[in-house]
């Protein structure tokens, strides 16, 4: 009787054993499939390995030497000194002029010495403002494909760190204010935290053309990329900014970096303010309203973006108070503030603590006095330097006002014969008092006449948002402030000539702050600095590159004419031919020759005579005239009595120079032979053939430079 977990035919239940058979064919399989991959990995190896020892040494040898061969033909002094090589010279030139020099002798044109005006002896404060410098993200140009989106930003970053290194390393500012702006999608990026969507009263108002973009922005674009983004505005601003050397100049407390003034491009604008994004900006470029003491000037800095939302349409419908209330509140305090930081100046010129020190002693806390502690703030009465106002946001002028001969979009218009004065209203060249989605060009007059009358004693003000120059002098409700709105660094802003505003300050003081008797009345003077052109350095390298191809293409047509050397080097024959592709210039010495010396493949019977016939015989002679009775005389090249050494001129022994048999030169009508150098080519395709080899080596060589350059920035 079968085992009860036998089948009847002595071989065990698969019923039984199914889950034994199953886990012992998973595992025979795992370990076939193993084999498998072993031995096809061992086989290719051994196979490469075969190769790379066999084949595929002797072809890479074969192309080593081939390629040693044609850099040993390329680096003749002939070649080197060439044509086209000069014109890569002077291409090299041209580059390092538009992408490097340019931008030095730019910012040297602007040195201070050229235009400061201050007594002799003056220790100026020097100070510069960069505005809008709007480094390109998706946002920029969203339609762009994908190679000159990269690109844009590639060139428009090194336009800015090429003219912010000259800044720096020519210059030697004391201090340097960015006035907003510094990203150009900075408000689109979500936060890691916080609602980064459009409120429901506003989803209308963002363009179609962003709409689309806008879940892929929020999609791909977050905390990480706006922190990449950040790097890079470091990499080209605050990594350079030790060229300008460690040590500030005479008499000025230090060298100061200031980013921390948002715009529009950064947070958003008024009532569609992103708080998200203005908590981001503040905790890494700092507090965006502040007061800051320089060279003996009071810079006040106020986020306009945020406080326009106190003026918004659509205050009374929407709480808006986390938007404009920080700005509300600084503006409150903001000349006790100015006041403090007076005094604290004031106490480190005189040498004394700039905080203040407490009187220790002990008192009884129900006699104790809290009504009179100390302060820096010494009431309206105190000392006051002169207010500078710091605003994203030009302040609100009447619509038209011009904005001087400086403003680059459109000159003034010109005066009527007789008048003096500018035209009024002048709206080309002025700012446009209009607003749209995030942005508004102006200030609202409410917001421009709280910000002065809350600041007091503001003598002249610097905003950007505008990327053009305009200076204007405001109107009596503004207290006929100055106001210059400076130029943006970039060259992709829509203004042809970017710029920078230096500005040079020189307020001397007593021990209490009051100016000194004698001090110039205006402590204040600034000058425009122009950066290059670079679309005009652009058309420079168009019209180099237009006249280089018209002088290569001449030259190519006077090749085959004066008889030049050619740049085209000639194909590299195969030497490699069966059968003999040359043939001795002289009867005796081809390879048919007939030699009569003993020789183990010549037998005693042989018909010819023994005697050699002479490398010296010309063309008309036959052989049967060189076989006479008397034996000629050997060659004078022969070096010993019969022995020949091999001739220097390649295949054979005894041979002089040769001429190149051709194929068809056997079926010649004319001639049995025809030199090779005699069979010329077309003009044409000489001429075609020097057009395409020196337009290449140019092209290559020049485009190579390029892309070195800008690599290094």
């Amino acid at each position: 009787m079968a085992p009860p977990y036998s089948n009847g035919y002595g071989y065990p239940s698969s019923a039984s054993h199914s889950s034994y058979d199953y886990g012992y064919r998973n595992s025979g399989d795992f370990q076939s499939i193993c084999d498998d991959i072993y031995a096809t990995t061992k086989t290719m190896l051994e196979r490469l390995w075969g190769y790379a020892n066999g084949q595929g040494r002797h072809a890479a040898w074969s192309l080593a030497v081939r390629v040693g061969h044609q850099v040993r033909r390329n680096l003749t002094r002939r070649r080197l000194l060439s044509f086209p090589h000069l014109l890569v010279a002077l291409w090299i030139l041209v580059m390092l002029w538009g992408e490097r020099w340019i931008f030095a002798s730019r910012v040297r044109s602007c040195d201070w010495d050229h235009w400061e005006d201050w007594p002799a002896g003056a220790t100026p404060h020097r100070l510069i403002f960069v505005a809008d410098p709007q480094i390109i993200d998706p946002h920029s140009y969203p339609g762009r494909p994908w190679p000159i989106n990269p690109l844009t930003v590639i060139i428009t970053d090194n336009y800015m760190r090429r003219s912010y290194t000259q800044l720096q390393k020519v210059l030697h500012p004391d201090t340097v204010f960015f006035l907003g702006d510094l990203f150009d999608g900075g408000r689109e990026w979500k936060t890691a935290q916080g609602n980064f969507d459009d409120p429901e009263w506003a989803k209308d108002h963002r363009p179609a053309e962003e709409k689309k973009y806008l879940k892929a922005w929020h999609r791909k674009y977050g905390e990480d990329f706006w922190l990449q983004e950040y790097k890079r505005f470091g990499d080209i601003f605050y990594d350079n900014w030790n060229l300008g050397g460690v040590y500030p100049s005479p008499w000025q407390r230090g060298r100061k970096l200031i980013s921390s003034l948002p715009g529009n491009h950064d947070l958003g604008f008024g009532a569609e303010v992103k708080v998200p994004a203005r908590h981001r900006f503040s905790a890494y470029f700092g507090e965006p309203n502040r007061v800051d003491v320089i060279g003996n000037h009071t810079f006040v800095s106020v986020d306009t973006v945020s406080l326009s939302a106190d003026t918004s349409s659509v205050k009374d419908k929407v709480d808006l108070r986390s938007i404009y209330a920080p700005a509300q509140e600084f503006l409150k305090e903001v000349k006790a503030t100015k006041r403090r930081a007076v005094q604290k100046e004031v106490r480190f010129w005189r040498g004394d603590l700039e905080d203040l020190t407490w009187e220790m002693k002990v008192e009884d806390l129900s006699t104790a006095d809290y009504s009179h502690p100390p302060t820096l703030d010494l009431g309206e009465d105190a000392p006051d330097f002169p207010t500078i106002l710091l605003t994203h946001v030009p302040l609100y002028r009447d619509p038209g006002t011009p904005c001087g001969p400086m403003r680059e979009h459109w000159p003034p218009a010109k005066p009527p014969k007789g008048q003096i004065s500018p035209v009024l209203p002048d709206h080309r060249n002025a700012i446009s008092v209009s607003g749209g989605y995030q942005y508004q060009n102006v200030l609202n007059m409410e917001d421009s006449v709280n910000l002065i009358k809350s600041i007091g004693n503001t003598i002249h003000a610097f905003s950007g948002d505008d990327h053009d120059y305009c200076e204007v002098v405001h109107s009596p409700e503004l207290e006929s402030v100055k106001e210059i709105t400076v130029k943006s660094l970039s060259m992709a802003m829509g203004v042809p000539t970017p710029g920078f505003q230096m500005v040079s300050l020189y307020n001397p003081i007593d021990g209490q702050g009051n100016p000194l008797p004698g001090s110039p009345k205006t402590t204040l003077q600034t000058h425009l600095c122009l950066l290059p052109k670079q679309l005009s350095t652009y058309m420079t390298y168009a019209v180099l590159g237009f006249f280089t191809l018209l002088i290569l293409i001449a030259r190519a047509f006077l090749v085959p004419i004066l008889n030049l050397e050619p740049f085209a080097l000639d194909p590299v024959q195969n030497t490699r031919a069966i059968l003999p592709i040359f043939k001795a210039k002289t009867e005796g010495d081809d390879g048919g020759a007939y030699d009569a010396r003993p020789s183990s493949s010549m037998t005693s019977s042989s018909k010819f005579p023994s005697a050699r016939v002479s490398s010296t015989r010309t063309r008309g002679q036959s052989l049967s005239n060189g076989l006479g009775p008397q034996a000629r005389a050997s060659s004078p090249n022969t070096k010993g009595k019969g022995s020949a050494s091999p001739g220097k001129w390649g295949w054979g022994q005894n041979r002089g120079p040769r001429i190149e048999i051709r194929r068809d030169a056997y079926y010649d009508k004319g001639s049995a032979w025809k030199p090779a150098a005699s069979r010329s080519r077309s003009r044409l395709s000489v001429v075609g053939r020097e057009i395409w080899t020196t337009s290449w080596r140019v092209a290559w060589m020049v485009l190579g430079f390029f892309a070195y350059l800008t690599y290094k920035g």
